[in-house]
């Protein structure tokens, strides 16, 4: 069984992709992070960075005490690792999805996650900031379009998790201010994972969780989110 601490954001849903695509049995712990709960200390012991989602394997492989893990990117590799899913066993297939799970990790979520703040949260409207993120994000989708132009998804012919990664990223590309129509390639890849039916499963999921999943973000929920130091956060 895993134990996912969650809420229904882009590196949330990156989990819940996997483990809907897998099977594997799972239960959310919600982490209401509009309230604070990321900064309980219970919740610090398995994510010292305060941010979800973590896990708690009761059964990792060769048995033991339970394992805990934060990033949603490392903890797409250890699933993937543990059912022998969505990561090619081959050197080269290997290389590939790691590199363009790294790269989301390290660019295409904090640049998009900048857009996000400053479009939408920001308390006043700068406009360099609005800019200069607005520009990054569409860099970004023509990288990942480019990318797509002579294969399915991201790492080659099949679906991995360098997709799952980078998938719930673009999901808001709406307020993104982006336009999928500028990017055919990425627009069909988009698609396609739209359609699959773990990933209607992992997103009706968010609703369960959140019932007001996708409404605007409350002025307390803001002070919450925005602002911390390491002497606030502390618990």
């Amino acid at each position: 069984m895993i134990d996912l601490y969650y809420w229904p954001t882009p590196n949330g849903h990156k989990v819940t992709l996997f483990l809907e695509e897998t099977g594997l049995p799972y239960r959310i712990r919600p982490v209401n992070i509009g309230q604070g709960e990321q900064f309980q200390p219970d919740f610090l012991k398995i994510a010292p960075n305060n941010r979800m989602p973590a896990i708690i394997d009761h059964e990792p492989d060769g048995g033991g005490a339970p394992l805990s893990l934060f990033e949603s990117g490392a903890i797409l590799l250890y699933l993937a690792e543990k059912t022998g899913r969505f990561l090619p066993a081959d050197l080269r297939g290997r290389a590939e999805t790691l590199q363009w799970l790294f790269w989301q990790m390290g660019g295409l979520g904090p640049m998009l996650g900048q857009n996000h703040h400053f479009t939408q949260y920001a308390p006043e409207k700068v406009p360099y900031a609005i800019d200069r993120y607005l520009n990054e994000t569409n860099r970004l989708y023509g990288v990942l379009d480019r990318r797509l132009a002579d294969r399915p998804f991201v790492a080659g012919a099949d679906y991995t998790i360098a997709d799952m990664a980078a998938y719930p990223w673009i999901v808001p590309w709406e307020k993104q201010g982006q336009n999928l129509d500028d990017h055919r390639n990425l627009k069909r890849w988009f698609e396609a994972i739209e359609e699959r039916p773990a990933t209607k499963a992992a997103y009706a999921r968010a609703v369960e969780v959140n019932p007001n999943y996708g409404q605007p973000m409350s002025a307390d929920a803001k002070k919450v989110m925005f602002g911390q130091t390491a002497a606030n956060t502390l618990r």
